[in-house]
């Protein structure tokens, strides 16, 4: 036990697994919960199924290409010009910082089309809330996702320290994709819980593009982005798949992104539709956040 507490990467990751653990419990729970309140219905069990099947692939590809991973995060350490040396001190700053990249790495994936269309839409897809939403996953996140971290090892940030800290902020957000935990009074101001993750998941107009946060809340609270739940939201897509079908999880927004590539008159109208956010004028709308006066007419233009 003392040589966790010695060395900092070693504790991060057996907190990474100790979060990943809970989780597995709070799933029996939950089944219990949903049990009671007669809300394990054959809906919802076909959307757990279809979430837990998109983590297959993700997993394969993991397998398969995670030492590829590790040695091109190794190999940019290499270029930085000096090293921050690993401390208890420079652990918790590179969590802090790795947090931080992860708030500005998740709202690039929701206001960008293509990133949104290619992986992280079906995280969203869900119609439904519990903890097999936490790993309706894209196995195309692996090509993109930890590239975002890698100037962290540019800045002399231990290559090993950034992955174990990015490991433990996903593994964090396991837990607060429920519904059967509330409010949890100051905590909701500070970390990003249950309650602030059911605003992120909710498809109404005041909901979309809410609450990035990955471990820290404060994020949102501090560049503007973060509402309070108020009452319970409806999950998934402003546009719901209507399926459960794991392919068609996997391939929806990609295929409405393609549809709309094809029907582009020139390469600055194709641009325009891979890197502006979803759902502005001229193309559908799965999710977005508006505002001012434009807000009711771009509203209007998201297909429903």
């Amino acid at each position: 036990m003392s040589e966790i507490f010695a060395d900092p990467p070693t504790l991060i990751t057996a907190l990474t697994l100790a979060f990943s653990v809970g989780a597995l419990g709070l799933l029996v729970v939950e089944l219990v919960w949903l049990g009671l309140r007669r809300a394990l219905n054959w809906r919802r069990v076909k959307e757990m199924a279809a979430s837990y099947s998109t983590l297959l692939p993700a997993i394969g590809v993991d397998f398969l290409l995670g030492a590829g991973l590790v040695a091109l995060f190794f190999a940019v350490g290499t270029l930085s010009p000096w090293s921050i040396p690993v401390t208890w001190w420079t652990a918790l700053l590179c969590v802090l910082a790795v947090d931080f990249v992860y708030y500005w790495e998740h709202r690039i994936e929701h206001r960008v089309r293509v990133l949104w269309a290619l992986y992280h839409s079906v995280h969203h897809s869900s119609p439904v809330f519990d903890q097999s939403t936490a790993y309706r996953i894209s196995f195309v996140d692996f090509f993109f996702f930890p590239l975002f971290f890698l100037p962290l090892v540019l800045l002399g940030f231990d290559p090993l320290l950034v992955l174990v800290s990015f490991g433990f902020v996903l593994a964090y957000q396991t837990w607060i994709h429920t519904e059967s935990i509330g409010r949890l009074g100051i905590l909701d101001a500070i970390f990003n819980t249950p309650s602030n993750h059911r605003v992120h998941h909710g498809a109404e107009p005041e909901c979309i593009d809410r609450n990035y946060g990955g471990f820290l809340i404060v994020w949102d609270r501090l560049f503007g982005t973060y509402t309070r739940e108020r009452e319970t939201p409806r999950y998934g897509l402003v546009k719901p798949i209507g399926s459960a079908n794991p392919i068609r999880v996997h391939v929806h927004e990609a295929v409405g992104l393609w549809r709309d590539l094809r029907q582009a008159r020139s390469l600055t109208d194709a641009l325009r539709l891979l890197f502006a956010p979803p759902g502005t004028p001229e193309q559908p709308a799965p999710r977005t956040l508006v505002s001012g006066s434009e807000s009711a007419a771009k509203r209007d233009l998201a297909p429903r």
